[in-house]
């Protein structure tokens, strides 16, 4: 993220560094879970920040440091987002959700009711187990 953030040119020249580095030697690795904050970051906080397309270029690129074999999640996460308008959390919930194939999501964050695509959304504080 400091890479992208130029409020501190002294961390950012310091992370443009480690990054030619760890790319040159190929010795970085990254997580699934630091992709997901990454994105999150330099979409939505980083002022000014980067575009959605910007961003999963970057994560496609950091996908060479092998963060494990939850690939699909994330872009399937950038299906969702993209066909649902959610934020990319709420997006990673449900394709998560699509992946494990769960009929109901219980959240309080999205519509009840709503059908995601053979996904139904049930707030747990609308509705009962019975109800569904």
């Amino acid at each position: 993220m400091y890479l992208r953030d130029s409020r501190d040119p002294t961390k950012q020249t310091a992370a443009a560094e480690w990054m030619g580095h760890l790319w040159s030697t190929r010795t970085g690795r990254v997580s699934d879970q630091v992709l997901h904050e990454y994105y999150v970051t330099v979409t939505g906080k980083l002022r000014p920040g980067l575009s959605i397309a910007e961003a999963r270029e970057d994560v496609l690129a950091l996908r060479a440091w092998q963060p494990g074999p939850s690939r699909s999640l994330i872009e399937a996460s950038w299906d969702e987002q993209d066909r649902w308008g959610f934020s990319f959390r709420d997006s990673m919930i449900v394709a998560a959700a699509r992946a494990i194939r769960c009929p109901a999501l219980l959240t309080e964050d999205l519509t009840d009711g709503q059908d995601l695509d053979g996904i139904e959304v049930v707030s747990p504080f609308t509705r009962l187990p019975a109800d569904i």
